[in-house]
């Protein structure tokens, strides 16, 4: 079990609306959230993202890699604060 203030659901083969519900996030024409590409991270400095959220239809694999790289960058942030 692990305690967070939201989680999304990533299904389908569109930009999620929670994204646009959320707030706080650059997002781009098609709706999908701008994120760091090394980090993950997005305009809202709480939320990290990665996968077709924010690159598209794209393979499991890239979307396990930005996953990666965004548990480095929030690892990063924690240790930094």
């Amino acid at each position: 079990e692990i305690s967070c203030d939201v989680a999304i659901s990533a299904i389908g083969t569109n930009a999620n609306p929670f994204a646009r519900k959320i707030g706080g996030m650059e997002l781009n024409k098609w709706g999908y959230i701008v994120a760091n590409e090394e980090t993950g991270r997005t305009s809202n400095p709480r939320i990290w993202a990665g996968g077709d959220i924010v690159t598209g239809a794209a393979t499991v694999i890239l979307a396990m890699g930005a996953g990666k790289e965004a548990a480095k960058g929030i690892d990063q942030y924690f240790k930094n604060k």
